[in-house]
């Protein structure tokens, strides 16, 4: 299977942004149109969208479900949709306007009972996101901590039977520096289903690591916008792996 290079759309109050950190304070408006982002994007090759609500990641339930809906409408490709994806109901009406996979993040740590369910109804459709500091999860939008290490929620989301985990070195999310590599080579040791990386990448040549210690894909955001690599580059990066 091909490494996926997955750009990333972050949305606030309807906007295309980008946060340093997760750090709501420090926000870079990209657009006013995501769907024309997202349509850029699948123009040029993205094998899938993922795209965060970070309005209801922060107050724990869906606030763009238009902007959401409408993107999937809008491209021919597969869409990730995230962010207060807290209930099986928004987790059902997430892939009844058109959404293919429906990632949790903070319910994984605050009600590991309806993750497990989730996992066991939907199926390939969920993906697990493990956001972590200093190796600790954090939720809501990552302004709380949780006394939870990443590897221990990774084995035991694994054990449950989850398709796929995404995690995230929030320390090197917008930062343009590099991956945590070791982080990843750690999770991908620890469990059996693939690992989509984010955070930190900001070269062709990151991808192609990424790739190599076996991660199934990589979540790229503000490398892409502004212009550190395109897409198409990356795509060939790894086309080849």
């Amino acid at each position: 299977m091909t490494f996926e290079v997955i750009p990333a759309i972050d949305l606030r109050g309807g906007r295309c942004v980008r946060l340093l950190q997760g750090d709501f304070d420090r926000e870079t408006a990209y657009s006013d149109d995501p769907v024309a982002v997202a349509e850029r994007w699948a123009s040029l090759g993205a094998p899938r969208l993922h795209v965060v609500d970070l309005d209801g990641a922060k107050e724990g339930a869906p606030r763009n479900q238009e902007v959401l809906a409408a993107i999937c409408r809008a491209v021919p490709i597969p869409v990730e949709v995230s962010g207060g994806m807290r209930t099986a109901g928004a987790i059902a009406a997430a892939l009844a306007y058109g959404a293919q996979r429906v990632q949790l993040g903070s319910i994984a740590v605050k009600d590991p009972s309806l993750t497990r369910e989730a996992i066991a109804r939907f199926g390939d459709a969920i993906v697990v996101s493990i956001d972590a500091r200093d190796g600790e999860v954090r939720t809501d939008g990552w302004l709380q901590g949780s006394n939870v290490r990443a590897i221990d929620l990774a084995r035991e989301l694994a054990e449950a039977g989850v398709a796929r985990l995404m995690f995230t070195d929030i320390g090197r999310d917008g930062m343009q520096t590099e991956p945590n590599f070791d982080a990843y080579r750690e999770l991908l040791a620890a469990v059996s289903c693939p690992v989509v990386a984010s955070g930190g990448v900001s070269t062709v040549e990151h991808l192609v690591r990424l790739a190599e210690i076996g991660c199934e894909g990589a979540i790229v955001g503000k490398a892409l916008y502004e212009s550190a690599f395109t897409l198409p580059e990356a795509l060939s990066a790894v086309a080849t792996l």
